[in-house]
């Protein structure tokens, strides 16, 4: 699959905004045209909004917006602020007395990190589909729904490490597919070619890497509470014709890019969600999109370890590459 990136898949706007001092943002993916989507909702301990009438079987057959941001349930009102921006724009479903634009959202925590009181709100939201709307290259690392975003954190917030939101796009004939994550997992992150773990659960004396799973199975018959602060967000964007059901499919399947990537993933205190957005304009054989839509998700994963920089007083994969 041929790198490009993600502003090169047609009709599709990706935008940050985010408040460093506090440690949080938030991410807009915009189709003004409407995208057939789909959700697979994986993880134990979501925080999502409109992700019912993504099923199938639901009247709305397109959405405008994908909003992923910080600040666990809190976040999820930056989704309003993609409301008011989209309806601004006279983007939205048609109920004859107007539009009303869909947006569907899901959120990840991270207010352990600054302040529990400072989360994504409405106008961040708006702000971010201002910068959607610009069409600048969204950054990656410590930027949007990543920039509170950390990982390995098996003895809660002791020995974690700083992550963020990864963006990786490719290209097959004329398939597009891209994938924009913000990875905020329990487990480690760990190479998609090599397992090698990048970034994840530090040793005791913060030196190197402890490998969540090992310290997992060193506790199988002890009983604790695991840190619920946790979740792995992320949204698929592709010119690909798919209907809702392939969507659907499509979700479910692009969830295993988490489980090449994040060790262990889909935890009962990870709320591990994947969109996928659909623009139709190219045919596809839907399993090889499949793969292709994994693929991509897995090496968005990685992009978000390697892109982070140390914050907050974490460590982050750049300490420890050669």
């Amino acid at each position: 699959m041929k790198p490009i990136r993600l502003s090169q898949i047609e009709g599709f706007r990706t935008g940050h905004a985010q408040d460093p001092e506090h440690a949080t943002g938030c991410t807009a993916i915009i189709c003004e045209n409407g995208a057939w989507a789909g959700v697979d909702v994986r993880g134990g301990s979501p925080a999502s909004r409109e992700t019912e009438l993504l099923r199938p079987e639901n009247t709305v057959q397109q959405i405008h917006c994908v909003m992923l941001s910080g600040g666990s349930a809190y976040g999820l009102e930056a989704g309003d602020g993609a409301m008011e921006f989209l309806e601004e724009k006279g983007i939205g479903f048609d109920v004859g007395i107007g539009r009303v634009p869909i947006v569907c959202g899901a959120s990840l925590f991270d207010l352990e990190l600054v302040s529990s009181r400072v989360r994504p709100d409405k106008k961040m939201g708006y702000e971010a589909c201002q910068n959607a709307w610009n069409r600048k290259e969204p950054a990656e690392g410590n930027a949007g729904a990543g920039t509170g975003a950390t990982v390995g954190k098996f003895y809660n917030t002791e020995r974690m490490m700083k992550c963020g939101i990864g963006i990786w796009a490719g290209q097959i004939g004329d398939v597009k597919c891209g994938a924009v994550v913000a990875v905020n997992a329990l487990g480690d992150v760990v190479d998609y070619e090599t397992g090698r773990i990048l970034a994840g659960l530090l040793n005791e004396d913060h030196t190197g890497f402890a490998d969540t799973r090992q310290c997992m199975y060193q506790e199988l018959q002890k009983t604790r509470d695991l840190w619920s602060g946790n979740t792995t967000i992320g949204c698929v964007i592709t010119n690909a014709k798919l209907d809702k059901n392939q969507c659907r499919k499509a979700a479910v399947i692009a969830h295993d890019g988490y489980a090449q990537t994040i060790r262990p993933s889909h935890c009962t205190v990870d709320g591990d969600t994947l969109f996928v957005m659909a623009s139709g304009q190219v045919e596809v054989a839907p399993d090889a999109f499949y793969a292709m839509a994994s693929e991509a998700v897995a090496r968005a994963v990685n992009r978000a370890a390697l892109c982070a920089a140390p914050a907050y007083g974490l460590k982050a994969a750049s300490d420890f590459l050669p």
